[in-house]
């Protein structure tokens, strides 16, 4: 992961090192304050440009990458408030989904699922996440 700012006011952007982020000029994240955006994240090994075989694998592969962006932000996967996947067949929605439950539920952030055709060839799920990171040590909101 490449982190770069952007000139002005505290924007700053991650990069994974995904071919499809130089194709497209886009950032793995974005981090503006405390929130953190983080675009649509397939689960291909972007050295090898292998996929897995099965959507519950990219899915894993896929929050791995996000993962290190997020960390890259000084954030985690408990800072998660959105996520959504997007699946090219709708009979992986339930294997996805008790991945994002295993990786994501203690956190349980709002959840969008969409079944659609991916734009890479091969990825079988896509995900977005906003995070915002928290203030630790901060009085809890009453």
């Amino acid at each position: 992961m490449k982190t770069t700012n952007a000139p002005g006011a505290g924007r700053r952007f991650i990069q994974s090192g995904s071919r499809w982020e130089e194709l497209a000029g886009y950032s793995r994240a974005v981090v503006d304050g405390d929130d953190i955006l983080v675009s649509g994240t397939i689960g291909q090994d972007f050295a090898s440009g292998q996929f897995p075989p099965s959507a519950s694998a990219q899915c894993e592969l896929a929050l791995d990458t996000i993962e290190a962006a997020l960390a890259q932000a000084q954030a985690t996967l408990a800072d998660v408030l959105r996520v959504r996947v997007y699946l090219a067949d709708r009979a992986d929605v339930l294997a996805v989904s008790q991945v994002l439950r295993r990786r994501l539920g203690h956190n349980r952030p709002a959840n969008t699922t969409l079944c659609c055709a991916l734009a890479v060839e091969g990825a079988k799920v896509e995900l977005e996440v906003s995070a915002r990171r928290q203030r630790h040590g901060a009085p809890p909101a009453v």
